[in-house]
C-alpha cells in the first residue's frame, strides 16, 4: 500500500496508536486515537472504520506492533510511521 496514495485519495482511516497525552500534545487533522494498549478492546469499532487503517505513532514502533497486530486479526492496515510524517503527507494532499 502506497499511504500517499491512500492519503491523497481521501480513503481510509487514520489511527494514532500514541497515548492519549501525547496525542492531545498535537496529531493529524482528523486522525483517531486510540492507544496500542488499547487495541484489543476496540476491535468491533476498528471494524465499521473505512480501510485500509493508516497507523501512526510517534516514531514508527507502537505502529508497527499495531499493523502486524491487526493484519493478524484480518485487517488491512499499513505502518505509516511517524504521525508527524502523515500530517505532512496529509497537509502536502490538500
Amino acid at each position: 500500500m502506497e499511504i500517499e496514495k491512500i492519503i491523497r485519495s481521501g480513503e481510509g482511516t487514520i489511527i494514532d496508536v500514541r497515548t492519549r497525552g501525547e496525542f492531545n500534545g498535537g496529531h493529524v487533522a482528523g486522525s483517531i486515537n486510540i492507544p496500542l494498549t488499547e487495541l484489543p478492546d476496540t476491535m468491533e469499532e476498528l471494524k465499521s472504520m473505512k480501510a485500509p487503517l493508516i497507523l501512526c505513532c510517534a516514531s514508527g514502533m507502537r505502529s508497527g506492533q499495531a499493523e502486524q497486530y491487526l493484519t493478524r486479526a484480518g485487517f488491512e492496515c499499513t505502518n505509516a510511521g511517524s504521525w508527524l510524517q502523515v500530517n505532512y503527507l496529509q497537509a502536502k494532499a490538500s
